[in-house]
């Protein structure tokens, strides 16, 4: 039996926040899906937290240590949002689950389907030894854990966006993330290049039923994240140079048409109305 490492990152918010709602949600499909794998593969469910939000992880979780240090420690932005670096996040996982085969990492605010990790086994036995999990965006008027039932029968809409990541536990010692930061744009393609270019049997999975998201508020597009977008673009164009330099992505399309984006873009427009201008022009790349 196969052993999945599987960590999100819980924090406290208000009740203005999106994660508000949605936290519970994930908590509780997380252990749903764990316990109805339970004959066909053993999961591990792991947080990375920091100490003030240490009281909100369930106690179906293990809490890995505290995360000591945020974007805020990296550089000065225009919003002071504590924001974990995704490699804090990463070599924690690596370190709580040393006997896994597969590690995950999903957004908070991503459910699973019951069946998320029977399915996930099965992909690992068809070959893949990392594959990305697209989302289906539910609607909003079910929110509350005892109405799972109906946001599981929702089918939902496809999403573009990158917010479930699985790879094989080996590969994860020579990932290059820099200092990208989760909570921001640009956070997904660092996580999908790093995937595509060392994966031998790699797969998008961009039309199965296996996670959801309440909603498509796009919090995202917030133009007061602006500084915090442009420190993830600037650490995946790194990312993708190191990778460039080291000849791991000529036969990549996909990683070769995010360098091309990055380099053949002009400089992003100043002032708020001219950047959600900017914005509606870009594709999801989160």
């Amino acid at each position: 039996m196969k052993t999945i490492g599987h960590i999100i990152n819980p924090v406290i918010v208000d009740k203005s926040s999106d994660l508000y709602k949605a936290q519970p949600i994930t908590f509780e499909t997380m252990r749903i899906a764990r316990d109805f794998a339970l004959n066909v593969v053993e999961v591990r469910l792991l947080t990375a937290q920091y100490p003030e939000d240490r009281a909100l992880v369930p106690q179906w979780f293990q809490p890995t240590p505290d995360l000591e240090r945020s974007i805020l420690d990296i550089g000065t932005f225009h919003k002071k949002r504590k924001l974990p670096l995704l490699v804090d996040i990463l070599n924690r996982l690596y370190t709580a689950a040393p006997k896994a085969d597969y590690l995950i990492y999903t957004n908070v605010d991503i459910g699973l389907m019951p069946y998320f990790y029977t399915a996930v086994n099965h992909m690992t036995e068809m070959g893949y030894d990392a594959f990305v999990i697209n989302r289906r965006t539910i609607g909003k008027e079910h929110y509350h854990v005892q109405d799972l039932d109906l946001m599981y029968c929702e089918i939902g809409e496809k999403h573009p966006g990158y917010d479930c990541f699985v790879f094989k536990k080996s590969l994860y010692p020579i990932f290059k993330l820099g200092t990208a930061c989760v909570g921001a744009n640009w956070i997904g393609r660092v996580f999908l290049v790093n995937l595509i270019c060392h994966s031998g049997n790699f797969k998008i999975f961009d039309n199965s039923h296996l996670t959801f998201h309440l909603g498509d508020d796009r919090s995202w597009q917030d133009p007061d994240l602006n500084d915090l977008h442009v420190h993830n673009e600037g650490e995946l164009h790194k990312v993708l140079l190191e990778y460039q330099a080291e000849k791991l992505i000529q036969d990549k399309p996909l990683v070769q048409r995010f360098l091309q984006d990055i380099e053949g873009r002009q400089e992003i427009p100043s002032g708020k109305k001219k950047y959600r201008s900017f914005l509606k022009t870009l594709l999801f790349k989160c």
